[in-house]
């Protein structure tokens, strides 16, 4: 599912120059919930844009889906992200103006799927994730949790093989982490969605079946544990 070969990835910063990950190796089931941890700059952000197909490496080789990123260009590879992935993010990126149900189906309505089909699909994920009933609501009007799990609707809706979350608890409380954190598992559990975190938070590292520990940028150690 995902093969990450010897990758490097460097950076300039003014006459400075990054080293962000070096030589890293690692591959990743379908089906798995793992997450990559590590301290600050340990190169955890810029491997996950790598599977996310939003950076490319100056060495070595990533191919995710049976796709080879490595050599596709800007065009092929932000195809790949509309088809593949699935993103979540720390801070929810939805759109202010539309409701929970309009910022999950857009994403079908750029993938020109029928519009029953959209509703049909987009109702029964929102009543998947507890949703039910608050389709007409906008942001504002949702809770940090509540609209979580509309980012979380909307990373599954066109039933991607992977799922990205880039810090997914950061701005939720604890109780409301763990219910977030406990749904992704069990949509994980139903779906076969392979989802991959990037985190320092020790509850989603306690939740993850795999972990991954980067140390300046390089793949330090990994445990797996059933959970």
């Amino acid at each position: 599912m995902i093969e990450i070969t010897n990758v490097h990835r460097r950076y300039q910063t003014g006459e400075t120059f990054v080293h962000a990950l070096r030589g890293v190796s690692l591959t990743i089931e379908p089906g798995e919930f793992t997450a990559i941890a590590g301290p600050s700059g340990s190169g955890k952000t810029t491997l996950l844009n790598m599977i996310g197909a939003l950076d490319q490496p100056d060495e070595g080789t990533v191919h995710i889906d049976g796709t080879d990123l490595t050599s596709a260009n800007a065009k092929e590879r932000a195809r790949f992200r509309r088809r593949s992935l699935g993103f979540v993010f720390q801070n929810f990126n939805l759109i202010p103006v539309l409701s929970a149900y309009e910022n999950v189906a857009f994403v079908l309505s750029l993938l020109d799927v029928e519009e029953d089909e959209v509703r049909r699909r987009t109702m029964e994920l929102l009543e998947e994730v507890g949703l039910k009933g608050m389709e007409d609501r906008r942001p504002l009007k949702l809770s940090g949790g509540q609209q979580q799990r509309v980012a979380v609707a909307r990373a599954l809706i066109k039933q991607p093989a992977i799922v990205l979350a880039d810090e997914p608890t950061a701005n939720l409380d604890s109780e409301t982490g763990a219910a977030i954190l406990e749904l992704m598992r069990q949509l994980n559990e139903r779906h076969g969605t392979t989802f991959v975190f990037c985190t320092h938070d020790g509850m989603v590292m306690d939740k993850s079946r795999r972990l991954i520990y980067l140390r300046d940028g390089m793949v330090s150690d990994e445990e797996r544990r059933a959970v």
